[in-house]
């Protein structure tokens, strides 16, 4: 796979302090959450998790790239809405990895005209081609 360069117009930047059990904030001050792993890994599930983060995250610019396909198609996506749910579990290597499955209701537009707009959104969200070929992710309609 080639990497490409791109033509930054924003950066994030956020600081983590202890880690999974701890507090995640940005240099703006917009985001500052308490974070803890959630009770089935253990934690107390007091906060957040990077996972609920990675999804909301996913879910956003999912749902942004499909607005930018449907424009492109002139297809009406109002009324949609795009969920992303991130697993965690342990791998193969002895690490940890991630799964996702974003869902997405596109209620103004036929199945297969949902579909395709799902599949070119997919090909366009930054999200989507970082975790390109590195987890699996699993799209469908609800």
């Amino acid at each position: 796979m080639t990497i490409l360069d791109i033509d930054v117009k924003y950066t994030a930047v956020a600081t983590a302090e202890n880690g999974r059990d701890g507090r995640v904030a940005t240099d703006d001050g917009k985001l500052d959450v308490v974070v803890n792993p959630p009770k089935e890994m253990g934690g107390s599930g007091a906060g957040t998790n990077p996972e609920q983060l990675f999804a909301a995250g996913y879910s956003a610019c999912f749902q942004g790239a499909l607005g930018v396909v449907a424009r492109k198609e002139k297809a009406d996506i109002s009324g949609s809405t795009v969920t992303a749910k991130v697993g965690i579990g342990s791998n193969t290597n002895g690490g940890f990895g991630l799964e996702v499955a974003i869902t997405a209701t596109i209620p103004n537009v036929d199945e297969a005209t949902a579909r395709d707009l799902l599949e070119k959104a997919h090909q366009v969200c930054p999200y989507s081609s970082a975790t390109r070929g590195n987890i699996k992710v699993e799209l469908a309609l609800a």
